[in-house]
């Protein structure tokens, strides 16, 4: 039986681009979870009066590159809020999530979107959290980190 070649998420980065060329891409401090982009694709119903069986048929539709969302330690006036406020209102910008490096070296996704949520979390008895959320506006490139 193969050994699994399952991973944790430990040594995963954000990154925010600075819209050069060539683009640099600057990590995001403090982040704790990070929830890749989900393609989902549209389905549309083609069904017609004679379609076979008085079944419904549907086409494929339009891939919608969904959101990305990653929740960081919240340190108000911090590297990563200075960061994320700066983004709000700015259009749309590129993001690199970096994966831990695994059998084949670090793989990356890099994306464009735009800030559309940024939720601090002030508890009262628990560490400061902001959940940061992103409307991807591409598909994502997937690439190998040097």
């Amino acid at each position: 039986m193969a050994a699994t070649a399952a991973e944790i998420g430990y040594g995963s980065k954000l990154a925010i681009g600075d819209g050069a060329s060539p683009e640099v891409f600057t990590d995001v401090a403090e982040v704790t979870s990070i929830t890749p982009p989900s393609d989902s694709v549209d389905v549309i119903d083609a069904t017609h009066m004679q379609s076979p069986n008085k079944t419904r048929e549907f086409i494929e539709g339009i891939i919608d590159p969904g959101e990305c969302s990653f929740e960081i330690n919240f340190v108000p006036g911090g590297a990563a809020d200075t960061a994320i406020q700066t983004l709000k209102g700015t259009g749309v910008h590129n993001f690199r999530i970096t994966f831990p490096p695994g059998d084949t070296g670090a793989v990356t996704w890099d994306f464009a979107g735009i800030l559309t949520g940024y939720e601090p979390d002030v508890p009262v008895d628990d560490k400061m959290v902001a959940t940061v959320t992103i409307k991807v506006t591409s598909s994502y490139t997937t690439g190998v980190a040097a």
